[in-house]
């Protein structure tokens, strides 16, 4: 016996979603019957949340980590005091 599972989505997401799978040969509601029975078989989550910066981010990471060599960097702050730092500027 089958039964449908709503779930609220972003639609382009959804979109997305769909062409992955697609790509994979895999229908996305295939694809989402395999994470639940393995969600119950192993009762984990598992994500791979590696987050890779947009080149302009990571320019910038670059760029604070070399002032921070440099020993031109401020800080650290708690939260206040790095408003108060800010009010500086």
């Amino acid at each position: 016996m089958k039964t449908v599972l709503n779930l609220k989505v972003d639609k382009a997401l959804k979109v997305q979603a769909q062409k992955t799978a697609a790509d994979f040969g895999i229908p996305l509601g295939t694809l989402m019957n395999a994470f639940l029975r393995q969600f119950v078989r192993t009762k984990e989550v598992n994500l791979d949340l590696t987050y890779q910066p947009t080149k302009y981010l990571a320019d910038i990471i670059k760029e604070s980590r070399a002032e921070y060599a440099r020993g031109e960097a401020n800080g650290p702050f708690t939260g206040d005091e790095f408003i108060e730092h800010l009010k500086k500027l």
